[in-house]
């Protein structure tokens, strides 16, 4: 199993946007083959930063989400609210 870990830091104003997509679309996101669970933190300290756990079947089950115009329209969409650049973590489950 594959954990997929993004650490996302949004513009204060647009949280709401952001949490706007991430909930219309978690739902959808289920239906990629390969796709196990997703989940979304905010950091306690500051409130702009957010991380998405996501479990994937392995490394090509995430590509293929990753490569999918679905995933390239919400990402376009969420790109204009961060603050910082996003950071990203691919790990193995032990």
């Amino acid at each position: 199993m594959l954990v997929r870990i993004v650490k996302l830091t949004f513009e204060i104003e647009y949280i709401p946007d952001f949490l706007q997509i991430f909930e219309v679309h978690k739902e959808s996101i289920k239906d990629f083959e390969g796709f196990i669970s997703l989940e979304l933190y905010q950091d306690k300290s500051n409130p702009q930063v957010f991380f998405t756990y996501s479990h994937w079947d392995d490394e090509s089950a995430l590509n293929n989400y990753r490569n999918s115009e679905y995933f390239k329209a919400i990402w376009s969409r969420t790109k204009l609210f961060f603050a910082d650049t996003p950071e990203v973590w691919s790990l193995d489950k032990l």
